[in-house]
């Protein structure tokens, strides 16, 4: 009797001290996107967040729009460093944002520990179909050629002074040599809408935002703005074939608020990496032509000190300023 009475006291002990642990396990992770609900960025993090719920638990997607992502970023870099809070670092947070406004809430560079790149979506630079016809465009070198030939003649929109499409032209633009007179709209959507009206004559565009219109015939695509073609519009050659070296696109993954342990980051890499190399999640990001990108923790905090560096000189360029 005495050793059993040792014995479930030695237990009760055991399970008493191991009990917050298994707690702290079953803790949802709370995956914070800086942007609203309904766009790509918010539709990939639901998918991972499903995948991943064998191998990490319950991930609680959580918007946290405003301020160009800035927001949301800011919750996550001031996140207690646990591995319970992580969120997406994009293009424009984590390498445009630090350059466009005058005062940031966080520092890209240090607040952070990278996790692993999710997607990249190619840009793709779209003409109106009519217009192209008129101008007997249908090529990259054939819009460069005119621009040169009729200066200031074309104009471009984008989403706004600082936008992705903006600094993605003012980037071709000194690449080419030209001149295009830039016409800033309060959004993609406004932009692309004043495209397809011939309002304006090209933009550099998100190519999960212009495919419906490239398939439906009332867009010309150009040309993609990766550094080889894409799967998902294979008969459109890279600018890159134009003007060497010319890439830009659209990038996001995940981090954690800086400081969280190394284990924690390995733990989490391994579970959204194996995550997004399935094939279900593979197909289901092709219908948004979004490229499943995973990489390491170093691979993908690389990446976003070389698109900082790239970022720092376009907005230079752009004269682009938020506040």
């Amino acid at each position: 009797m005495h050793y059993k009475s040792l014995l479930l006291t030695a237990l009760t002990l055991l399970a008493t001290a191991t009990a917050p642990v298994a707690q702290a396990q079953s803790k949802p992770v709370r995956l914070v996107v800086p942007y609203a609900a309904g766009g790509p960025l918010d539709v990939t993090a639901r998918i991972l967040a499903e995948a991943v719920k064998d191998s990490l638990g319950t991930v609680i997607v959580d918007n946290k729009p405003g301020a160009g992502g800035n927001i949301g970023a800011d919750a996550v870099a001031k996140a207690a460093p646990d591995g319970l809070t992580i969120g997406i670092a994009a293009t424009a947070t984590h390498a445009v944002n630090p350059w466009l406004f005058a005062k940031m809430p966080f520092n890209a560079a240090s607040d952070f520990a990278p996790i692993t790149q999710m997607v990249r979506v190619p840009n793709v630079l779209v003409m109106n179909a009519d217009t192209a016809r008129r101008l007997k465009i249908s090529s990259a070198r054939d819009l460069i050629a005119y621009a040169r030939a009729n200066p200031a003649k074309l104009n471009y929109g984008s989403g706004g002074n600082g936008s992705a499409g903006h600094l993605a032209g003012e980037m071709f633009k000194k690449e080419a040599g030209i001149f295009a007179v830039h016409i800033p709209y309060n959004g993609g959507n406004p932009a692309q809408l004043a495209l397809l009206s011939g309002q304006v004559d090209f933009n550099i565009d998100n190519l999960a935002t212009a495919a419906p219109n490239i398939r439906s015939g009332k867009l010309v695509a150009l040309a993609v703005t990766t550094p080889t073609r894409t799967a998902a519009l294979p008969d459109t050659p890279p600018l890159a074939d134009t003007l060497k070296g010319f890439s830009i696109d659209t990038w996001w993954g995940l981090v954690a608020p800086a400081g969280t342990p190394k284990e924690t980051i390995t733990r989490l890499n391994q579970a959204f990496v194996a995550a997004l190399n399935t094939p279900a999640t593979k197909s289901r990001f092709a219908t948004l032509l979004a490229e499943p990108a995973p990489s390491t923790p170093e691979e993908f905090g690389a990446l976003m000190q070389k698109e900082r560096a790239k970022y720092e000189k376009l907005v230079k360029l752009s004269g682009a300023r938020v506040d």
